[in-house]
């Protein structure tokens, strides 16, 4: 089980304003922008996120369906900021793996701890 909504809810309206501007230059965080699928308006979610090169996965730890992810899967991508670089995302698809293999050694513990296994996989556009 991920962690709760409830605990979501409480982290997007407190936590994610005080720590947002931080956790973009820590190492596997970052933060995504994205529009609201209904609503046209523009978010900022912290993510943990992962990979190099082409290819990125954001660990989904309050669970597949949450507004976030709706939002980046309707809209074909989005942007996410990390570490002072602003990335392009493109083409998100949901996985679940159970054995969290998509993301660094160190992580997999603290997402099995907390019961996620589900994650975004997205490519990275180049920018031109």
């Amino acid at each position: 089980m991920p962690l709760p909504r409830a605990l979501g809810r409480f982290n997007r309206r407190v936590t994610n304003r005080i720590l947002g501007p931080i956790v973009a230059r820590l190492p596997w965080f970052g933060i995504l922008d994205h529009v609201g699928r209904r609503s046209g308006r523009a978010y900022r979610t912290p993510v943990m996120l992962f990979g190099s090169g082409a290819r990125r996965v954001i660990a989904m730890t309050y669970g597949p369906d949450t507004d976030w992810a709706r939002n980046v899967v309707a809209a074909g991508g989005a942007t996410v900021a990390q570490r002072g670089r602003i990335l392009r995302l493109a083409s998100p698809s949901i996985v679940h793996d159970p054995g969290r293999s998509l993301v660094p050694p160190p992580i997999r513990l603290a997402l099995r701890l907390i019961g996620a296994a589900d994650f975004m996989v997205v490519t990275v556009v180049p920018h031109g």
